[in-house]
């Protein structure tokens, strides 16, 4: 793809996140003009409403995932699984957001939700492996689902903090303690 194909590709896609979040009832045609393209560039990247709003979930998770091995490399392993951590919920925000644009597209029998689990997954066992973080990457994926659905950014912080805590100080799977010597 050409390097301007490229630009207006991600500029149609960042547009349309925004409009998608905090639009009702966007038109195509106000989206190609926001990002300062003809409707017809937007039609030959997405030739549908539903081909673009699956575009813009895949990109947010893209971006997610792929922050993982990233900022493992420019910090220490702890402040780069809690940087994941408030990203994720940043991320849960904006599906949130994005729910009505993407119940049309689920309607349309299209899953834009089929590799999310496993990407997901993937990018927490990567985070959690420096750690040595017996805990399960998908227990830890549902934590932090069920405090994205928090409303209270200190309460949501604070909850945050127990899971960490719960990671760094090994919480997870365990064998039952060992029964008391007979004396």
């Amino acid at each position: 793809m050409r390097a301007d194909a490229v630009r207006n590709r991600g500029l149609l896609i960042e547009v349309a996140l925004d409009a998608f979040t905090h639009e009702k009832d966007v038109t195509l045609g106000a989206i190609a003009k926001k990002a300062g393209v003809g409707i017809g560039t937007l039609y030959r990247h997405f030739p549908t409403r539903e081909a673009l709003i699956e575009a813009v979930y895949r990109t947010e998770l893209e971006k997610l995932c792929d922050a993982a091995p990233d900022l493992l490399r420019t910090n220490d392993p702890e402040a780069a699984l809690r940087e994941w951590m408030n990203r994720f919920i940043a991320y849960i925000t904006t599906k949130r957001d994005l729910k009505d644009a993407l119940q049309a597209v689920i309607a349309l029998g299209v899953n834009p939700f089929e590799h999310s689990r496993a990407k997901l997954v993937e990018a927490i066992s990567t985070l959690l492996a420096p750690l040595h973080a017996t805990a399960e990457p998908l227990d830890v994926m549902t934590l932090l689902v069920a405090v994205a659905q928090n409303d209270d950014p200190a309460q949501a912080k604070r909850l945050l903090d127990l899971v960490m805590a719960g990671i760094v100080h090994g919480a997870g799977p365990r064998s039952a303690p060992p029964a008391p010597a007979p004396r």
